[in-house]
């Protein structure tokens, strides 16, 4: 895939502080640092001219040289808040290492609390993000069980109320899927990111990919789940 690899540009937001989960971009994950597998899916997806890391953190910055990827440049403190959004420093590595514009055709995000999106998931995204021409693209997966159709609020006296009131009386196979977004891969053109700075521009299309791959860690009970998902990938042999 020549025109990818020159055109290409990942970029995985990486700060050093997190609220819930201390140091989580580098805590051990099976034995190894949670960015090491969002680092090697990208290096192995060989469709990336830089795999960079954007971090305002000299320990992240180390170890994700370690991996392979490339640390240009400390993110400013502006940007490494708990507030801060992922789209906006992706805006900002592409703007810091392409500030003329005409590197870089495409560039993708890829959070490192997504750590079981693989290579080919990768390759399969920006294959879909050609195929459609979209100016930007997200990863998604699917709701399962329970329908999220059938999704209730309840009140202070413990009164349900549905929030699609029309679809509670159609069979679960009679309602269309819907899906929510996860942070694995996120692909953009890299002008229309440079105006926008945001992923969820006008006309942006999802990539669906699996849930046992979709895990997008936040809790400590989804640094469980992605263990056990992970212990499953190597039993099969997929990892």
């Amino acid at each position: 895939m020549p025109m990818a690899q020159s055109s290409c540009l990942a970029v995985i937001p990486a700060r050093g502080g997190s609220t819930r989960i201390p140091r989580k971009n580098i805590r051990k994950f099976m034995g190894r640092p949670l960015i090491a597998c969002t680092i090697e899916a990208a290096l192995e997806s060989g469709i990336f001219a830089r795999v960079i890391v954007s971090t305002d953190d000299e320990e992240v910055a180390e170890i994700s040289r370690s991996f392979g990827a490339e640390v240009p440049f400390m993110r400013t403190a502006a940007l490494a808040d708990n507030h801060t959004a992922s789209s906006p420093v992706t805006a900002d590595a592409l703007e810091r290492l392409d500030p003329l514009g005409g590197r870089y055709a495409y560039v993708a995000q890829l959070l490192p609390t997504c750590p079981l999106r693989n290579a080919s998931d990768v390759r399969a995204s920006f294959q879909q993000m050609l195929a459609t021409g979209a100016p930007a693209q997200i990863s998604i997966t699917r709701f399962g069980w329970p329908y999220p159709w059938w999704a209730l609020e309840r009140d202070a006296q413990l009164r349900l109320v549905p929030l699609f009131p029309e679809a509670t009386q159609k069979r679960s196979q009679d309602l269309p899927p819907l899906f929510g977004p996860v942070g694995a891969i996120w692909w953009a053109k890299a002008e229309s990111l440079r105006q926008t700075h945001d992923f969820y521009m006008p006309d942006h299309s999802g990539w669906e990919i699996p849930w046992e791959r979709a895990v997008d860690i936040d809790t400590e009970d989804d640094w469980r789940m992605a263990e056990l998902l992970k212990q499953r990938q190597v039993e099969d042999g997929v990892a």
